[in-house]
């Protein structure tokens, strides 16, 4: 079985490579391309894609844009966003959109491979240099405390594994990490999300980072 890729990125030089890099892994097929949001839609509906690699910054519909038209249209398929190294707050964002991951344009063929493998799972990973780019967007920034922010508390073990989230480790791999199952790091995560009002770790993060809740 190959998993169905689809390409979104205005720039003809990045899809190719990113085509050429793929056709290497028998496992993934790029079953279509885009240069902008409008037509990525189209293509998204018509040829249901198992992964998105979908850019920032597109002509006509942005990619946050176009992750806004995914949620309205309660399509799950999962988005890993393609990104520059000026791109900061902009992936803070999309993590609140439910980004399974970001890459960056040059980033090695195992990152690509390993980030497409966790978005397959249902999984957010984030790259250790993307995620140092993300924090320190964020601390640069002011916290603005939300109306009910005040009564928001974390415990020392939800903020460890937010923490550990953030960095991109599986909860396996934290419950290992802390010493307890894998089960009750998975109820942690329940008892996070219902704090913060989200319903994946990709968003956990991202609001936690806005708040100021999250710091490296």
């Amino acid at each position: 079985m190959k998993y169905k890729i689809l390409i979104v990125d205005d720039h003809w030089v990045v899809r190719e490579g990113l085509k050429l890099v793929l056709e290497t892994n028998d496992s993934y097929e790029v079953i279509g391309e885009a240069g902008e949001g409008i037509t990525a839609l189209k293509l998204i509906e018509e040829l249901q894609p198992d992964v998105i690699l979908l850019d920032l910054y597109m002509p006509q519909m942005s990619g946050l844009e176009t992750m806004k038209a995914l949620r309205e249209k309660q399509n799950e398929t999962p988005v890993i966003i393609l990104t520059t190294y000026n791109e900061d707050d902009l992936m803070i964002k999309g993590l609140s959109l439910g980004a399974k991951g970001y890459l960056l344009k040059d980033t090695s063929r195992e990152n690509l491979f390993r980030t497409i493998e966790s978005a397959l799972r249902g999984e957010t990973l984030l790259q250790p240099e993307i995620t140092s780019r993300v924090f320190a967007a964020t601390n640069k920034k002011e916290a603005k405390p939300e109306p009910h922010e005040s009564n928001l508390t974390l415990t020392d073990k939800e903020r460890h594994i937010l923490k550990s989230v953030a960095h991109g480790f599986k909860s396996k791999e934290i419950a290992f990490d802390m010493g307890i199952s894998e089960r009750t790091v998975k109820a942690h995560l329940t008892n996070i999300y219902n704090k913060l009002g989200v319903d994946s770790r990709s968003e956990a993060v991202a609001v936690s980072l806005e708040r100021g809740i999250l710091q490296l």
